[in-house]
Order: structure tokens, then C-alpha cells, then sequence
């Protein structure tokens, strides 16, 4: 039985060594030698690998001056989109709010009226805030929102100077409004 002990005067006192005493060190292995040759040879590969990157093309980017390509499905930051006469898409469901893990976004919800119109809706978001410092960017407000008013672009350059900077408001979040209807409105403000 394997799992029964040795009786004590069985086991050896100190275990074999790999080696006996009068065996001696084994001889070096044929073509291994240390002759000038070899020696040579190897310099000569290392020099070959060194040469051969010393002169391809650089792979580093000039960061600022250069940026590398994103990806189609980069998460970047949020905006918040428009439709195009210029409503906000958002109708202030607070899915999104809902969806995010780390609890970023605040959504605060107002009716909306005929005289002040926001969204097409019955609702709006009255206040829209993420911070982006809690923000682990990924990508559940996109995925349940349901008229797609929140998306994530391709931006990445997201410093700045205090942490208030990066409570982004829905000012911040808005996209512009298309040409058109900022002409109409410029129009109208004329008459």
C-alpha cells in the first residue's frame, strides 16, 4: 500500500545525490565550443537584430501634434444629442441614471409646456450632470437610453485644472444646434 510509512530503519539518512562521487564532470556537448569563432558569430547576430531595428521606421507618435486612431465603438465623452429641428432628444426617463454602476449621473425631470418647449416628449431633463471623475465609462447609459439622447464619442483628452471642472452640466453636454434652425432663431430674435 502506497500510502502506508516507511519503518524508520528503511529510510536513507541524506537522499542521493544526481551525481556519483567518483563520476566526475560531464563533458561540454560538440559544436559548443568557446572558440574565437563562435564567439564572433553571436557578436554578429546581436549586432544584426540591433542594426535591423536601428534603422526601421520609428513607431512612436508625436502625442500632441499626432494622435492615433480610435476605434468605431471607442467610449470617449458623453454628449447629449439633439434631433434635427433642434429639440433635445433627451425626454428625462432617468434610465441612464438608473443603468450607471457607479451612480455619475444626476437626471432631474420637468414637463414640458407649449409655450416653453424642450424636448417632444412630455418631459425633459431639467438638470443633466455627470461627473466624470466617478465615470468608469462604460457605456450602460448609451446602451439604455431609450430615444438615444446620451452617446459616448470619440474623445479622450479630458484634463483639466479642479474637480469642479469636472461636473459636466447639460450646457456642457448639448450639442450645438444645427445651422439651420440657429438661423431661424437668430431670425426670429431680429424681428
Amino acid at each position: 500500500m502506497p500510502d502506508e510509512e516507511k519503518p524508520p530503519e528503511a529510510r536513507p539518512e541524506h537522499p542521493s545525490p544526481l551525481r556519483g562521487r567518483d563520476e566526475g564532470v560531464p563533458p561540454k556537448p560538440e559544436g559548443q565550443g568557446t572558440s574565437v569563432a563562435a564567439d564572433i558569430g553571436a557578436l554578429t547576430k546581436g549586432l544584426r537584430t540591433t542594426l535591423g531595428e536601428f534603422f526601421s521606421p520609428p513607431v512612436t507618435l508625436e502625442y500632441p501634434e499626432e494622435k492615433s486612431p480610435r476605434s468605431e465603438r471607442y467610449r470617449g465623452r458623453h454628449y447629449l444629442r439633439r434631433y434635427d429641428n433642434g429639440l433635445e432628444r433627451c425626454i428625462g426617463c432617468e434610465l441612464c441614471a438608473a443603468a450607471c454602476p457607479v451612480g455619475c449621473i444626476l437626471v432631474i425631470a420637468a414637463e414640458n409646456t407649449e409655450e416653453n418647449r424642450v424636448s417632444p416628449g412630455e418631459r425633459y431633463a431639467k438638470t443633466y450632470e455627470i461627473n466624470m471623475l466617478r465615470c468608469i465609462f462604460c457605456g450602460y447609459c448609451e446602451e439604455a437610453c431609450p430615444v438615444q439622447a446620451i452617446v459616448l464619442g470619440p474623445e479622450y483628452e479630458l484634463s483639466d485644472t479642479s474637480r469642479e471642472k469636472f461636473i459636466y452640466t447639460k450646457e456642457k453636454l448639448l450639442e450645438p444646434l444645427p445651422p439651420d434652425v440657429q438661423a431661424r432663431l437668430g431670425a426670429k430674435d431680429e424681428t
